[in-house]
């Protein structure tokens, strides 16, 4: 299982503070965005090449409550 903590952060001074993947300005609501628009996870790979499975895996499993 993937801990979340290790690929998601906030910082204000980013995107207003919306969870992103660390080291990225891409948010969680994004990646959510794109899936629920249909997108694939290996879309997603393909087209933004910083994301890992991992980051996507966390995603997945980051708590609804902090978003």
């Amino acid at each position: 299982m993937v801990n979340w903590q290790d690929h998601i952060t906030t910082n204000p001074e980013v995107l207003l503070g919306k969870p992103i993947i660390k080291d990225t300005r891409i948010s969680i609501e994004f990646i959510l965005e794109r899936l629920a628009n249909g997108w694939s996870t290996d879309q997603l790979l393909e087209n933004y090449p910083r994301l890992t499975s991992e980051d996507l895996k966390a995603v997945y499993s980051y708590p609804s409550i902090n978003y």
